[in-house]
């Protein structure tokens, strides 16, 4: 069985310094198999998303990519497939089961495009974006509890919430909407002003209903990092306040979802930066020179 080589990790790492240079700037001080490691998940998970997204610019459509991976021992023909080999063979804690969730939930924007519960919204973040934190806690902490694994879910389904705000005006000329109907109508705000990109004080109303809501997810995500190794609780957190961040710059654009892109400067990120060294005790040499062993 072919395992990965180092330009299937390369290529990996690629796919995320491209794709989030938020998420590669975080984690970047890891160890050199943990940071290798996200690089796997973040790239096979971009690669689903792609194929639902993107399916013209992706090499699989997501039910290649599922009938691929449940033959994983066998599965050739990109990098991908060695590199998760390798991924699963170094840490043999983690389950393939967030793998199939995750493209499970991304199966959903084929068919199931508009939300009415919050409940159905909650679902939805999990399976694609919670799983990413179950995927994650073999590598970031090893053997973990039943409520660590709950924070890692709370922390990933924040960052899906977040994902929503931010793409509000390109999930909805892609015909999909995120946002349930059940919050749209305790606002008062309706599906045709969605739809005309309206922003009023009961779009701002709502906006800030989903805040709450990933701030929420945020605090209990984070509610545990002493349990982490000093590195990993390093990385998550400012992983996770780089995300919060996008909350502040749309606020900042006022709610303008529908025309504008919200993105964390560099100036902004590099004092989140120093803000969480020095609550951690971060050594300005640590912060000079990212991990390499």
């Amino acid at each position: 069985m072919k395992y990965a080589t180092e330009m299937d990790l390369k290529s990996c790492e690629e796919m995320i310094r491209h794709g989030s240079s938020s998420f590669y700037y975080a984690f970047s001080w890891l160890s050199s198999s943990q940071k290798e490691a996200v690089h796997v998940i973040y790239a096979f998970c971009r690669m689903i998303d792609d194929s639902v997204d993107e399916p013209e610019r992706s090499p699989y459509t997501i039910q290649q990519l599922q009938a691929l991976f449940t033959n994983l021992e066998q599965a050739e023909g990109h990098f991908i497939w060695p590199a998760l080999r390798w991924l699963f063979h170094e840490f043999p804690s983690l389950s393939k089961e967030p793998f199939k969730r995750q493209m499970d939930g991304q199966t959903y924007d084929l068919t199931f495009t508009r939300y009415s519960t919050m409940r159905e919204l909650e679902h939805y973040c999990y399976l694609v974006a919670g799983t990413v934190g179950e995927m994650l806690l073999p590598v970031l902490k090893g053997e973990h509890s039943e409520l660590i694994r709950y924070s890692g879910i709370a922390l990933g389904k924040g960052m899906q919430i977040v994902n929503i705000m931010r793409d509000i005006g390109e999930d909805s000329r892609r015909g999909r909407r995120y946002i349930p109907l059940e919050l749209m109508k305790r606002h008062s705000y309706t599906e045709q002003e969605l739809e005309d990109g309206i922003i009023n004080e009961r779009f701002i109303a709502m906006m800030e209903e989903l805040r709450l809501l990933a701030e929420q997810w945020f605090a209990t995500g984070l509610g545990d990092l002493d349990e982490y190794p000093e590195r990993s609780a390093f990385t998550v957190e400012l992983a996770a306040t780089f995300y919060a961040g996008i909350m502040d710059v749309i606020r900042e654009n006022e709610y303008d979802v529908f025309t504008q892109r919200a993105i964390v400067s560099d100036e902004r990120k590099l004092y989140m930066l120093m803000g969480i060294a020095e609550r951690h005790g971060v050594s300005k040499d640590m912060l000079s020179r990212p991990a390499v062993s």
